[in-house]
């Protein structure tokens, strides 16, 4: 199997990274995972990481293209942002190469957006999606990478020209584990019967008014209280509002029927449901695909 290695693949997340052998003929000749992400790692513990990642699986000095947080300012070295408009197809220009691994490394950049007052920034989202304009040659439009950050991002001619990030995932943490409306949830199990209707009630609520949102999450609580609702139905509720909301604020960003959205396939039914509401078709996209897809395209621009 070594043998058969070109060069490797990494996605360093915040919480875990994997790695994925590929071929000269891009098929897959290993894969591994660990749960030594970014924010559980010191700068001086990356190569040895990467090293049990990659293992015997490819010999020393091979070529590996590493997206994501090992690139960010408190990972292994700081690849410094593109700006917006970022051209995709550029990606690979903007890398930088660690010392120490005993591997080829380079990390790729993420994007950052300067105009004041819509500051932002993404790292591994752009290879992402790079990766989506190779799996789909020639789109332009909105997607969206539902998940804990949730990220729009509009492509024009291969370029990143805007995007906003949405903590819908991390504020459904937050709020159902550290706020009054835990209480809404200690009742029992939150994936009981009643999940679905609660989704469908607060998915409508977010979307129909999203500048209510903070008195909309509180009906959590009250409806756990007056209503006899149980955790599972808050949950639901608590989840499809904050989904309701992201993509309500955000109506004006979709301009095509079909949306796409690279992410898990739980989140790709729960956008994709919030969509459909508005008169829109989400269009999912497996986010280890799109990941494996922007690493191999932006191989391929060096």
């Amino acid at each position: 199997m070594t043998s058969k290695t070109e060069w490797v693949a990494v996605d360093w997340g915040t919480s875990n990274v994997r790695a994925w052998g590929i071929a000269a003929d891009g098929s897959h000749t290993f894969s591994s995972q660990s749960e030594r992400g970014m924010g559980k790692i010191g700068r001086a513990d990356y190569p040895a990481v990467l090293a049990e990642l990659i293992g015997d699986n490819a010999p020393a000095g091979t070529d590996t293209v590493i997206c994501g947080m090992a690139g960010a300012r408190q990972g292994w070295l700081e690849a410094p942002y593109l700006d917006t408009p970022a051209d995709l197809t550029r990606l690979a220009g903007g890398a930088v190469r660690p010392e120490g691994s005993g591997f080829a490394a380079r990390i790729l950049p993420g994007v950052s957006q300067r105009t004041v007052g819509h500051e932002d920034v993404m790292r591994g989202e752009e290879t992402q999606l790079l990766g989506l304009l190779a799996l789909r040659p020639g789109f332009e439009g909105t997607a969206i990478l539902p998940g804990t950050h949730s990220k729009w991002v509009e492509i024009r001619d291969g370029r990143i020209v805007r995007f906003s990030t949405a903590m819908t995932g991390e504020l459904y943490e937050i709020l159902s584990q550290h706020s009054v409306l835990r209480h809404s949830f200690a009742s029992g199990a939150i994936d009981g019967p009643e999940i679905e209707d609660g989704i469908a009630e607060g998915m409508r609520a977010g979307l129909d008014s999203p500048a209510l949102a903070t008195s909309l999450v509180f009906r959590t609580r009250a409806a756990a209280l007056l209503a006899g609702k149980g955790a599972d139905w808050c949950s639901g509720y608590l989840s499809g509002l904050l989904v309701g909301v992201e993509i309500g604020g955000h109506r004006d960003w979709l301009d095509g029927p079909g949306v796409p959205l690279i992410g898990s396939a739980r989140f790709g039914r729960l956008y994709g449901a919030a969509l459909k509401l508005i008169g829109f078709s989400g269009e999912p996209v497996d986010a280890s695909d799109a990941t494996i897809a922007g690493l191999i395209a932006a191989r391929a621009q060096t």
